[in-house]
């Protein structure tokens, strides 16, 4: 893409940008950016790179608005700023964003939350042809994102059409259209290492309308949460392509953002100590994580991640673990913490106020909704709700402190931090999700990067 300066700051970011198959965009005319971001660290002093990956944000201008926001904090971070250059004489860093198409449903689609109601055509006026163009637009839009297939087409088709003429009060899947959901997983060809319950699109259904009625709301008949519905006929068509978008971030980081990392480490001068630091949000951490771990986790980098950051993440509370109580076997990140590719800390965020976390991720994952009890963990939630857990880590569960407190992190340990009282802003069907690029939030980050 470009390099992107950062507004009312000295500093400035390498936005490298990748298509869905992992293919880096070459629409800058100084050539591909991830090269050019090779150069700098081979001919400037960079003492330090920070590599960042946005969630669900489905276009360019949403990802920028995310770095600027969230380098901005860290550059607010003025006492961090000195101290790290006490420590580190020199310290020069590189900013690095990664981008990937990476929306899995929004509520811009859909209209305000009714069972069966989704936006018109530009042009529509709720006649023939302003329908017929939404459709045509609406199975486009979901074709590109869970899978570009004749027979996926047909299948998002039908779904669409079953929901514009059904009733508000729909309790059950029509045939035909849990057909088409069978239909429409097979062709998104979801890697089945997932940790996701078996798709059954008649379990999904009733799961969301299980769920809406547990999180409350006000749709006629069918509760929704956050003006945003869970139960109607398109519900299994939002799990689905959620999971899509989660296995997107794993084999773009696997595949795109190795190669990205693994150059930069290779374009490190003999003789010169540069430290990387990796920073992920909501599905984000899956890609920042995938990026360290390789392909099908067999990669091997020229050295180990400084540290690494997860905020709200997107991706299960067990994945790190050899085991858990809910889970039997290891998770598919434990090569991170075996291999010791990150010598560093792994700092994780939560917050009870994130809801796309804390309430849509059991349901994508096959569930309804679950409640935690005291000392129990569910078999499905994300690191956003819960943090990392399981046996097998050195684990801390902490609160988020000031812009100011020492957290004494140590090298290769997890800290989960209890951030419910600072990231707490946001409305509708995500909360707080992405409230992230805050003082405390960013100061833990400096207390990472210090000791990696």
């Amino acid at each position: 893409m470009s390099i992107q300066k950062v507004p009312a700051t000295d500093l400035q970011y390498y936005l490298v940008s990748y298509d869905k198959d992992g293919c880096e965009r070459q629409d800058d005319p100084d050539g591909l950016m991830s090269a050019r971001a090779e150069k700098a660290v081979r001919e400037e002093n960079i003492t330090d790179v920070f590599v960042m990956s946005h969630g669900w944000k489905g276009d360019i201008p949403a990802a920028i608005e995310q770095y600027d926001r969230w380098i901005g904090a860290m550059a607010a971070c003025e006492a961090d700023r000195k101290d790290i250059r006490g420590r580190r004489p020199g310290f020069k860093a590189l900013l690095v964003g990664f981008h990937w198409p990476s929306q899995p449903w929004g509520e811009e689609e859909f209209g305000a939350g009714g069972a069966g109601s989704f936006a018109l055509g530009a042009g529509g006026s709720g006649g023939a042809i302003g329908i017929a163009e939404a459709l045509d637009r609406f199975v486009e839009q979901y074709a590109e994102r869970i899978a570009d297939t004749p027979r996926a087409r047909e299948a998002i088709r039908t779904i669409v059409t079953a929901t514009m003429n059904a009733g508000p009060g729909t309790t059950a899947l029509p045939p035909e259209v849990a057909a088409a959901y069978s239909v429409l997983n097979e062709e998104a060809d979801i890697d089945e290492r997932e940790e996701r319950e078996p798709f059954d699109p008649n379990k999904a259904f009733t799961n969301a309308r299980l769920s809406a009625r547990a999180l409350g709301g006000g749709a006629p008949g069918i509760p929704s949460f956050g003006g945003f519905s869970l139960s109607g006929l398109l519900s299994p068509l939002r799990q689905i392509s959620f999971w899509k978008m989660k296995d997107r971030a794993r084999k773009l980081g696997e595949k795109a953002g190795f190669g990205l990392l693994k150059g930069l480490m290779a374009a490190v001068p003999t003789g010169r100590d540069v430290r990387v630091h990796l920073m992920g949000h909501s599905f984000g951490c899956i890609v920042v994580t995938s990026m360290i771990n390789g392909p099908d986790g067999a990669g091997v980098l020229p050295q180990p991640v400084n540290s690494l950051m997860l905020v709200q993440g997107a991706t299960s509370l067990w994945g790190f673990c050899i085991k858990s109580d809910a889970v039997n076997r290891p998770g598919y990140f434990r090569k991170v913490i075996e291999q010791n590719k990150v010598s560093g800390p792994i700092v994780t965020t939560q917050s009870k106020h994130d809801t796309a976390v804390g309430k849509f991720y059991p349901i994508a994952a096959g569930v309804a909704f679950q409640t935690a009890f005291p000392g129990q963990l569910p078999k499905y939630g994300g690191l956003g709700a819960f943090g990392i857990q399981g046996e097998g880590l050195m684990l801390h569960d902490l609160a988020l402190g000031t812009s100011r407190h020492t957290y004494n992190f140590e090298k290769a340990h997890v800290y989960n931090l209890e951030c419910t009282n600072v990231i707490k802003e946001g409305s509708g069907a995500s909360g707080a999700h992405s409230d992230i690029a805050k003082p405390e939030v960013a100061h833990a980050m400096w207390e990472a990067v210090k000791v990696g």
